[in-house]
This record gives C-alpha cells, sequence and structure tokens, in this order.
C-alpha cells in the first residue's frame, strides 16, 4: 500500500502538464500540415509556374521544366528538415527547449509569409524560398516536440505522451487533405491561403508558450537551478512533493559531470553511445523506409482501380483511419510497451504489403482483387500507426540520457528527414520499373527492420532515462564505479569503501546488449 501511494504522484497527470505537452504538440501538427498540404494544389502550383513564366519570358515551361521546378518545390522542403533537425542540438543547449520552440516559430510565419504573397507578387521562386524556411521549422520541431514532452512527462505515462506528436502530425496530413478540397482552399484563387495557413498554429503557440514550464531536466542538469526545476516540476506535477523526481535528474546529472561534452562524433566513437545511436538511426529508417509515403502516393490509383469515383474522399478515408490507430496507440503503448507495439506494426506493414501486392498484380484478371488492395491499404496505414509511426518519434529520447539526448536527437532526425528525402525522389522511379511489384521492396526491409527490434531493441516502458542509459554501458558488470565513488569525486573528498558484505548493483542489459 506505501508502495502505491509512493507511485501516485509520479502517475499524476494534472491539467497543466496536459496544457504544456498541447501547446508543445501544435508544432507536430505544423509538421503533419506542411507535409501533406503540397500535394492537392499540385495542379494548381504547375498552372502558376507556367503564367509566371509567360509574364517573364512570352511562353510557359517546358513540361520537363515544369516538372524540375515542381520537384524542386517539393523536395526543397526536405533538404530543409535535415538542416532544421541537426540544427536540434545546438539549439536546445544554446536557448533551452521551451524558448528554442518559440524561436522556430519565427521561421514558420516567414515561410507561411512567402507562400502566401507569392501569387500576388508574381514569384514562384517564393513558393520555393517559403518550403525552405517551412522545412527547417518542421525539422526543428520533429526534434525539440519529442524531447520537450519526453522531459516534462512522468515516467509512468512518458510513453503514451510521446505518441501524442505522431497523432499530432497524422491530425496536420488529414487537416491538410480537407483543406485542400477544391470547395475549400484548394481552388485556383484560394491556394496561397491553404499554403500560409501555416502561420495560425505558429502565432497561436506563440501565445501560449510563454505560460509553459520550461523543462525541469535542462532547469536543474544544465543550468544548475535546482529551486527553479523544483518550481516547474511542482507545477507539472501538482503536488509538493517532487523528490523522487528531483533525485533521479540529481543522480543523472552527477554521471554527466563525469563527462565530457557529448559531440555528434563522440556518439559513434564511445562504446557506450554507439549502439543506441545506431537503434536510434535504424529505428528513424524503419518509419521512412516502411514505404508508408509510397503507399499514400499510390493510394488515390488504388481506389481507383476499385472504381471509387472520387478517390480523394478514400484518400481522406485513409487519413482518418491513421489518426484513428494513432489514438489506439496512445492507449496501448504503456500497456504493450514500445518494442511489443513496434513489432506488431512492423508484422502487419508486412503482411499488408504483401496483400497489395498479389492483388495490384491479379487485378487486371480479377477486378474484385481490387477490394482486397483497398484493404491492403488501410491495413498498412493502421499498422504504421501502431508501432513505426508514433515509436521511433520518442524512444529516441528515451534511450539517452541528459548529456547526449540533443545530439542523439539531431541525429536521429536528420536520418529520418534523410530517407524521406531519398524515397520521394526515388520511389516514382522505382514505381515506374517494378510496378506493384515495388512493394515486395518494403515488405522485405520491413522483415529486416522486424528482425533488428527483436534481437536489439530494448524495452523502455516503465523505466527511467538513467536506468535505461545503464543498460548500454560499457562497464563491465561486475565492476561499475560505485555511486558513493561518483558523489566523492564531484565534492572532491575521499570515498568511503564498501563494507564487506554491500552488494555492487548489476547492470541491467536490453535484449542483445553487448
Amino acid at each position: 500500500m506505501q508502495q502505491l501511494e509512493d507511485d501516485k504522484p509520479k502517475k499524476r497527470v494534472t491539467a497543466y502538464l496536459l496544457y504544456c505537452v498541447s501547446t508543445a504538440v501544435i508544432g507536430s501538427l505544423q509538421f503533419g500540415y506542411n507535409t501533406g498540404v503540397i500535394n492537392a494544389p499540385e495542379q494548381k502550383l504547375r498552372a502558376f509556374f507556367d503564367n509566371v513564366s509567360i509574364d517573364r519570358y512570352g511562353e510557359p515551361f517546358t513540361p520537363g521544366g515544369n516538372t524540375m521546378v515542381w520537384s524542386f518545390a517539393v523536395a526543397i522542403f526536405s533538404v530543409g528538415g535535415m538542416v532544421g533537425s541537426f540544427s536540434v542540438g545546438t539549439m536546445v543547449n544554446t536557448f533551452g527547449r521551451r524558448k528554442s520552440m518559440l524561436i522556430t516559430n519565427i521561421l514558420a510565419l516567414v515561410g507561411g509569409g512567402l507562400m502566401g504573397l507569392s501569387a500576388l507578387s508574381r514569384s514562384f521562386e517564393m513558393v520555393i524560398v517559403g518550403r525552405l524556411f517551412i522545412g527547417v521549422f518542421c525539422g526543428l520541431c520533429t526534434g525539440l516536440t519529442p524531447m520537450y514532452v519526453g522531459e516534462i512527462s512522468p515516467t509512468a505515462v512518458r510513453g503514451a505522451f510521446g505518441t501524442l506528436h505522431q497523432l499530432g502530425v497524422v491530425i496536420g496530413i488529414l487537416v491538410a487533405q480537407i483543406f485542400g478540397l477544391e470547395f475549400l482552399l484548394g481552388s485556383d484563387d484560394l491556394w496561397p491561403l491553404l499554403l500560409a495557413v501555416t502561420i495560425l498554429p505558429a502565432i497561436l503557440q506563440t501565445i501560449l508558450l510563454p505560460f509553459c514550464a520550461e523543462s525541469p531536466r535542462y532547469l536543474l542538469i544544465i543550468l544548475k537551478e535546482e529551486e527553479e526545476a523544483r518550481k516547474a516540476l511542482v507545477r507539472l506535477r501538482g503536488c509538493e512533493d517532487v523528490e523522487d523526481d528531483i533525485q533521479e535528474m540529481r543522480e543523472e546529472g552527477m554521471k554527466m559531470a563525469m563527462e565530457k561534452k557529448v559531440t555528434v562524433l563522440e556518439l559513434f566513437r564511445s562504446p557506450n553511445y554507439r549502439q543506441p545511436i545506431i537503434i536510434a538511426i535504424i529505428l528513424q529508417l524503419s518509419q521512412q523506409l516502411s514505404g508508408i509515403n509510397a503507399v499514400f502516393y499510390y493510394s488515390t490509383g488504388i481506389f481507383k482501380t476499385a472504381g471509387v469515383t472520387q478517390p480523394i474522399y478514400a484518400t481522406i478515408g485513409a487519413g482518418v483511419v491513421n489518426t484513428v490507430f494513432t489514438v489506439v496507440s496512445l492507449f496501448l503503448v504503456e500497456r504493450a510497451g514500445r518494442r511489443t507495439l513496434h513489432m506488431i506494426g512492423l508484422a502487419g506493414m508486412a503482411v499488408s504489403a504483401l496483400i497489395m501486392t498479389i492483388s495490384l498484380s491479379l487485378v487486371k484478371t480479377n477486378t474484385s482483387l481490387s477490394y482486397l488492395a483497398i484493404v491492403g491499404v488501410f491495413g498498412f496505414v493502421a499498422s504504421f500507426e501502431m508501432g513505426p509511426g508514433p515509436i521511433p518519434w520518442f524512444i529516441v529520447a528515451e534511450l539517452f540520457s541528459q548529456g547526449p539526448r540533443p545530439a542523439a536527437m539531431a541525429v536521429a532526425g536528420c536520418s529520418n528527414w534523410t530517407a524521406n528525402f531519398l524515397v520521394g525522389l526515388g520511389f516514382p522511379k522505382m514505381e515506374e520499373i517494378c510496378g506493384p511489384y515495388v512493394f515486395l521492396i518494403f515488405m522485405v526491409l520491413l522483415i529486416g527492420f522486424f528482425i533488428f527490434t527483436y534481437l536489439r531493441v530494448p524495452e523502455t516502458k516503465g523505466r527511467t532515462f538513467d536506468d535505461i542509459a545503464k543498460g548500454f554501458s560499457a562497464k563491465p558488470a561486475h565492476s561499475p564505479v560505485p555511486e558513493a565513488v561518483v558523489v566523492a569525486t564531484l565534492e572532491n573528498k575521499e570515498p568511503t569503501p564498501l563494507s564487506p558484505t554491500e552488494k555492487v548493483p548489476m547492470v541491467d542489459l536490453p535484449p542483445g546488449g553487448q
């Protein structure tokens, strides 16, 4: 009973905590919206490019030239995302978590403003530059949001709150699909407004953020402001007894004080960090190389084959499935665990990819198989949101302690954006060469990611950041540095020897750990 009482403050979810998390997740919604918004007005933008060319040069672009400008406008978003995600570590260490989110909104305002005014200015370059600014903004959001949410959340609900990042992303994509309908903002006249809508959530988040708490971990471990960290925790937890959280942070800070500053290169050189950073990168690749973007790209064609008269609404239906199963994942992640859900999602996607391959390759001889292809699409999307969608974003923050976390988030985010860029660039050509058999490539990759997850990824459910980091420690289990030695070193004292009966704690290794 006493143990249950001790655990209660850790599990308490307060209104203020929900306010801080919801405010941060506005950045995730921005990422989703700007990812999906460019698809609906494609023909309008292409026509705009030609009209600008006629105004300037007296003739429209050639079909190849128009495609090149369009492709550049789409791809520059991912390039900006790479730059932004790789800048996360430097930014959070310089400005902190909350202030960094505030500063990044300037990029959203500039990017949205440029795209919104592009038609009025008769400049397709403003669309491209605006997409670049928005890409950098979204790249920063994909690192800042999961980091901030993970650091302010109680251990018991950290996974569920981490899933909210992906929920924000899929809601953003769904909103972009709906706003992009012809009778809303996807018309010839309103498409600049569709691209500029991203300014509104940026303004909203800018208004709300000053009332949010700074990350207590950043305050205590980086700035050494324990009293400020305690005040932030009291507000977030809704109780005065936050000593357990403070003590956990102190211990993490003590270990961090024994380490030198962790750079990106150090992540790969140090035996303590090498395994978790490889896991983090592979998990990010499992999200983008799973084929989810390819399925969304191909879904309209699949729905047309099935005889759907308005395939855009079927695609929006897939977006609804996307959102629903992200909510399901939110409730399951603290019950089933991160590792288990990720494997279930990968397995479901592999089976769905096989179903799509079989049905699409045989649909010409048996038209009824097109409906099986639709089932495959919905199954693929649902499985993605069970694991590979949300988990890679927040598990990276869990795999690393405070010291290496910013650099690790930067590397992981850059890996995700790079893979996103390569899939967007290479899938149309792959589909042209392989036809429906292109999904067999993704199936093989999914099986590979499943095996890797089973062998190498640890379960982080219910474990503190420090406990998870210990699991990757390169020190042998029989000779760790006792805590007394660490404390004594920090205080410049002689360490108190262990008594003959006192046991040294053992190090927990993750599955497959070395």
